[in-house]
């Protein structure tokens, strides 16, 4: 997320220096659980690919099958390694810091900054929609990390989704980087609110829907090739297929009791308002409670590069491990996702800002839907 979103950071913090600087919203990572992990090179596009990375609209299946392929991510967790002392203990993976309020570089654009919103709990024990957001578990070459994510519908599987949506940050370094490891989703974590820092509480506390481990992941394209900090942060989406600990036979939507659908291509003009969760974890947070954000107008617009889609912005007082939780919004009378915490600030008021999922997360998600198993 933003300053909002996970913790380990790797990416190089170069455009703009008084600019971008280590996002508030992340936290320094904890020292290294063991050696860093050989860093992955980017996968090569396909030879078909369109000049501009922000238009994929001539990729075909075969494109999609390569990336896929060349991105190479692989995920093994051993038993017993997130411990509730472990998890607790993962620090929040840092992205740079963009201030609204700062003079900008000519190719940015902005609105006004937008009002402060106070981040606030959601009351225990969790509703059917808080309980679709839980904690993303990592290990980096920094430590161990947290960021957050949402269970999101499978159409192919109406039902029975085994999907997470999240930031591409909390799950690959971009350009010149690898992929996170040990990565576990946690739905609902603390759903009762028994779970204290500094006090004892087990894992039904901790992971009252289990541990979901990754068995699949892909994240933007445009993510993967680009280094630097600015117009990459407009693509930082990532999906997640997952796998259950238990042996029960059922998918991840139905041991939480449901998902919510992402709208792709949503009219900015539709989008009165919005409600961002995660599970932050830098101060004045611990990390043990799910927190809202809801937006007191129409989401504003931050563009690095006028040619992609404008992110949304809103005020909100998260910091580090909310990154990649999902942004809300009723359509129909139902929530719909439209976006993931991406960056972020606190200084002076504090606001998220997230992706447009346009048509280019439109094509990964079908892709990645109906052909990565």
């Amino acid at each position: 997320m933003t300053g909002t979103t996970s913790t380990g950071g790797r990416r190089a913090a170069t455009a703009g220096a008084a600019l971008l600087a280590a996002l508030t919203l992340t936290a320094a990572a904890c020292g290294p659980d063991g050696p860093a992990a050989p860093a992955t090179p980017p996968a090569a596009l396909p030879k078909a690919a369109p000049s501009s990375l922000g238009d994929l609209s001539g990729w075909k299946l075969e494109d999609w099958a390569r990336y896929v392929a060349d991105s190479g991510f692989t995920n093994q967790v051993a038993p017993g390694y997130w411990t509730t002392a472990r998890a607790e203990a993962a620090r929040a993976r840092p992205t740079p810091e963009y201030s609204l309020t700062a003079p900008s570089p000519g190719t940015v654009q902005r609105d006004a900054p937008p009002a402060a919103v106070q981040a606030r709990p959601q009351p225990h024990p969790y509703g059917p929609d808080s309980a679709l957001v839980g904690k993303l578990l990592m290990t980096t070459p920094q430590g161990d990390a947290v960021c957050s994510g949402t269970v999101v519908s499978d159409p192919l599987n109406p039902g029975r989704s085994n999907l997470v949506y999240t930031a591409a940050h909390c799950l690959h370094d971009g350009r010149g980087g690898g992929w996170v490891k040990n990565l576990v989703f946690v739905p609902a974590f603390n759903r009762d609110g028994r779970g204290a820092r500094g006090k004892p509480y087990g894992d039904q506390q901790a992971a009252p829907y289990g541990r979901w481990t990754a068995v699949r992941a892909l994240v933007s394209p445009t993510w993967l090739q680009e280094g630097g900090v600015g117009a990459h942060d407009q693509y930082d989406y990532g999906i997640v297929r997952v796998r259950g600990e238990s042996a029960s036979g059922r998918s991840l939507e139905e041991t939480v009791g449901g998902s919510v659908p992402v709208w792709f291509n949503a009219p900015r003009e539709q989008i009165t308002s919005a409600a961002a969760f995660g599970y932050p974890v830098e101060r004045p947070f611990d990390g043990m409670e799910l927190q809202r954000c809801d937006s007191t107008a129409a989401p504003g617009r931050l563009s690095f590069d006028p040619a992609r889609p404008p992110m949304y912005v809103i005020g909100c007082t998260m910091t580090g491990g909310a990154g990649g939780g999902g942004w809300f919004i009723t359509k129909d009378g139902k929530p719909n996702l439209v976006s993931v915490s991406s960056i972020g600030n606190r200084d002076p008021a504090g606001y998220l800002a997230g992706p447009s999922l346009q048509d280019q997360a439109r094509q990964a998600f079908d892709y990645f839907t109906k052909n990565v198993k």
